[in-house]
């Protein structure tokens, strides 16, 4: 049901920016540096984040972006790793504080598309720890659109619902992702 809702926001967003002005429409990839909030000794994992944008200017200062993205995030301890892939969806209200500079934040949803979370606790071996299977969060960053179609941003995604989702174990974490990407817009 939720990926139902994920289909429907997402063909209202990419309907809604073809009646902005300037349509924007583009391929994207970069690099995350994902880690999970509220849990000790987890350390970076640094994965690539790639997909789609269409967005457009609503007018001289405002624009509204929705990208869809297959995203590596999740985290790596000393005893195991989180490997969690997420199908992303950000929906971004930018504001242009110049002709190319931009300034961005809105929600994102993703749903997780591949869970491989291993971790060796008092020596067992767990490799079924369960995750929640969508996910929110916050979106912020900056924009840069250069000439000739390319376009590089810089976002942070504070998750606002937690990662574990197991009653075997007490465990909480958000997701929390720093991206640096370079994009391409065909329009």
């Amino acid at each position: 049901m939720k990926k139902y809702i994920l289909l429907v926001i997402a063909i209202g967003l990419f309907s809604f920016t073809a009646q902005a002005q300037g349509i924007d429409f583009g391929v994207k990839a970069g690099v995350n540096f994902a880690n999970i909030t509220d849990a000790s000794g987890l350390s970076n994992r640094t994965g690539f984040v790639a997909g789609f944008f269409v967005g457009g200017k609503l007018n001289d200062n405002i624009g509204i972006q929705a990208d869809l993205l297959y995203s590596q995030q999740g985290a790596e301890f000393e005893f195991g790793d989180f490997n969690l892939d997420y199908v992303n969806l950000p929906v971004l209200l930018k504001y242009y504080v110049s002709e190319r500079f931009n300034i961005q934040g809105g929600p994102q949803f993703g749903i997780v598309v591949n869970d491989d979370v291993n971790a060796t606790i008092l020596g067992e071996i767990i490799d079924d720890l369960g995750t929640s299977d969508f996910d929110i969060s916050a979106v912020i960053g900056l924009g840069y659109d250069l000439p000739m179609g390319l376009r590089v941003s810089g976002r942070y995604n504070i998750g606002l619902s937690d990662v574990p989702d197991d009653s075997r174990y007490s465990t909480s974490g958000k997701n929390s992702v720093v991206t640096l990407a370079v994009g391409y817009s065909f329009l």
